[in-house]
């Protein structure tokens, strides 16, 4: 059998050495367009964040991973990579394209190779304020956006007592539930306390 190539837009014939014109193979008819529907497939990537929560002491250096995956070799180097946080105030962007997009602010950039697939971030001397759900996001080139499932951020501040450390959360519940209970003592304690009076009262008059 005689090998046969197929090329966008053409007819292609094909027949045996013994085989008659009235017994020709079937013709088969590729156009361009159908080549490249055929052939193409829609841009897939896959955004790898980890881990899914971290924590951190303030003034420390954290590193949130975010890892590029895609099965068709894209030209990783070409992507639009963004990361931004979420927290109570809302939707803050930090870097756009490798580039940090708040103002006077060197704490935050994209460590990892871009070519090798990492645009983890990084950021500095950590504080309160960093506290949040970060997430990586990637703009393929037909204009589709992927993000990664995000990773929470929690930050813990010494308070300068014994060298403890404890989240802002629960600082706030630790000092709820001592105001808590001094308030249930006073309920408790204030009828045994009027006794005591009245009792001090009769003694002294007597």
């Amino acid at each position: 059998t005689v090998p046969f190539f197929l090329f966008p837009g053409t007819d292609v014939g094909v027949t045996g050495e013994s085989a008659s014109k009235e017994n020709t193979a079937a013709v088969t008819h590729v156009t361009a367009q159908s080549w490249l529907m055929t052939t193409l497939e829609p841009w897939n990537l896959l955004v790898t964040q980890t881990p899914a929560k971290e924590k951190a002491k303030e003034g420390e250096t954290v590193v949130l991973n975010c890892h590029l995956n895609s099965p068709q070799r894209l030209s990783l180097t070409d992507l639009m990579v963004k990361w931004y946080k979420e927290d109570e105030k809302g939707q803050m962007d930090l870097l756009e394209n490798n580039v940090t997009v708040l103002p006077n602010n060197s704490r935050l950039f994209i460590s990892g190779d871009l070519s090798q697939g990492d645009v983890s971030l990084v950021i500095l001397n950590v504080t309160t304020s960093d506290h949040g759900i970060y997430f990586c996001e990637v703009t393929l080139p037909d204009g589709k956006v992927v993000t990664g499932d995000g990773t929470k951020l929690r930050i813990r501040r010494a308070l300068g007592l014994f060298g403890i450390e404890e989240s802002i959360g629960t600082i706030i519940g630790v000092v709820a539930a001592g105001i808590g209970g001094i308030v249930v003592l006073i309920i408790v304690l204030t009828p045994k306390l009027r006794k005591c009076i009245l009792c001090m009262r009769q003694e002294s008059r007597q």
